[in-house]
């Protein structure tokens, strides 16, 4: 998907998201840059990949949009998978400035494990609700018991934003194996292979339950000439809890308007 004008600005999608994770920002970032907001392979109406699915596999089918496209240096942004994805993209110097908001992938054992747990429970959890989504969705309790781990504040989520993203894990075929890539996958990233050409910008939650905001001293570790910003009364989507916030947020560190 492609919105707006001026300097492009690439779009990252959570685990089992599509683009349309990005409604609650898209339309505001879209007033000041052209957005390029993607469906990984296996998400939304991108074919999965015929192999391993990881997130050097993801990272590779994305540098070779970027290629096609020719947008190698584009600013970008990624949400928790998409953000692990970010900075691997970052890593290998693909893209410009890298802003991760809540990445994965900087736990250790147990808190892998508890991950790996919560989160394919929770799927699961879904994935049985699937008939009765509509209603639960539609009220502010059924949101607040569904989506406690991923919202500081889940009561205040618009009911079609919620279905909509709920509905995507369902229906991704790649879900369960980009799980296995996070939960089984190294924990190390290493030091950007690029030295951090372009900056980055690490985001977290400071009511984050899924990636817990201790792992963001860890995050810190692997990059660590990163700018880093914690965010008051926001769970694990900064895009669904604090939205304009997370709006200027991208706009400033990327330089804003063309």
């Amino acid at each position: 998907m492609r919105r707006g004008q001026g300097t492009p600005l690439l779009l990252i999608h959570v685990l089992g998201g599509h683009w349309q994770s990005w409604e609650t920002i898209i339309d505001d970032l879209a007033a000041e840059r052209e957005i390029i907001a993607v469906d990984l392979p296996g998400f939304g109406e991108t074919p999965p990949l015929s192999g391993e699915v990881s997130i050097a596999t993801l990272a590779a089918e994305l540098e070779q949009f970027l290629d096609q496209h020719d947008l190698r240096g584009v600013d970008t942004v990624g949400s928790s998978m998409g953000a692990r994805l970010t900075l691997e993209l970052a890593r290998r110097g693909a893209i410009g400035t890298a802003v991760a908001l809540d990445p994965g992938g900087f736990w250790n054992e147990g808190e892998r494990k508890f991950f790996g747990v919560t989160i394919g429970a929770s799927i699961g959890l879904v994935r049985l609700l699937q008939p009765l989504l509509p209603h639960i969705t539609g009220s502010a309790l059924g949101r607040t018991l569904l989506l406690a781990q991923f919202s500081a504040r889940p009561w205040r989520l618009a009911p079609h934003v919620v279905l909509n993203e709920l509905r995507s894990y369902i229906a991704s075929p790649s879900t369960d194996a980009a799980l296995k890539a996070l939960v089984e996958g190294p924990t190390q990233m290493g030091l950007p292979a690029a030295a951090q050409r372009a900056p980055i910008v690490i985001v977290w939650g400071r009511a984050d339950r899924v990636c817990l905001p201790t792992q963001a001293t860890r995050a810190l570790e692997q990059f660590p000439g990163a700018h880093f910003q914690w965010l008051n009364a926001c769970g694990h989507f900064p895009h669904w809890d604090r939205p304009q916030t997370t709006v200027r947020l991208i706009l400033a560190s990327t330089g804003g308007a063309d």
